[in-house]
């Protein structure tokens, strides 16, 4: 059966500076040999900014996402992570899902996070996204997404991975990894959470806990916080499997539809 090599990124970003961002992580990423997947954390080329005005980019004049596909082609595996994006008037905090070949899948990030005044300057997704890789079927979401079970719920078992990008303050960091077990188990799935390290320009810090999880909700990865770091763990869909097979949990889910 299949298995997902999957490297975690838990970066210091620099703050508003594309250029510098990429650089310092090609430097990262030199010593990723063998992966399938490498997951940056949300708006990984600036930081968390509210000025996409002086920004944001188009898709096809980005830096960031053009960085992505050489990297997803030099290191032969899919490269993930959000990007400011300036859309048709408007301005997106854009999941790219770039693979080797030179495509991509995206996701525009549907809670923005209006305590930090993101509804006032990015526009709303109103799509799920899902995307497949090794057998895997993978649900793109970030950061704020986190919190609303209902947007991320695991219906007949569609997904075997959420994922999720983030820019999320240290103050908040208990809700950040119990939400992410949380997720994991009641979803049965794999979940990946990948969040930055340091200090941004308005004077929040973030303590990283970025986290490789499995479908029981026990950490595969969990580096101490505080630090940056790149780790890459495996997981396997037979394993996955034989749990769902043992605790079909999602035989007795509550079925809805979804208006977003």
């Amino acid at each position: 059966m299949s298995e997902l090599r999957t490297t975690l990124v838990q970066a210091d970003l620099r703050w508003e500076d594309i250029d510098a961002n990429c650089h310092l992580l090609d430097e990262w990423l030199q010593e990723v040999t063998t992966s399938d997947l490498i997951v940056l954390p949300e708006m990984f080329a600036t930081g968390f900014t509210m000025a996409p005005e002086r920004m944001a980019e188009s898709m096809q004049e980005s830096r960031a996402v053009a960085w992505m596909q050489n990297t997803a082609q030099s290191h032969n595996a899919v490269v993930t992570g959000s990007v400011a994006i300036a859309e048709d008037g408007h301005y997106f905090n854009r999941l790219i899902w770039a693979r080797p070949d030179g495509t991509m899948a995206t996701y525009d990030k549907r809670h923005l996070f209006r305590m930090g005044e993101e509804n006032e300057h990015y526009a709303m997704g109103n799509q799920r996204a899902l995307v497949s890789l090794n057998g895997f079927n993978i649900l793109l979401t970030v950061c704020y997404d986190l919190r609303f079970p209902v947007w991320l719920r695991n219906v007949d078992c569609e997904y075997d991975v959420m994922l999720c990008v983030a820019n999320w303050p240290s103050a908040r960091r208990l809700p950040w990894r119990t939400l992410l077990q949380a997720r994991a188990i009641e979803n049965s799935s794999y979940v990946i959470g990948v969040n930055r390290v340091g200090d941004d320009a308005r004077g929040l810090n973030y303590s990283g806990d970025s986290m490789l999880i499995d479908y029981r909700g026990d950490a595969l990865i969990d580096e101490a916080p505080d630090r940056a770091f790149v780790r890459t763990g495996v997981i396997g869909r037979q394993s996955l499997e034989d749990f769902r097979e043992k605790f079909p949990v999602h035989h007795d889910a509550d079925r809805f539809t979804l208006h977003p």
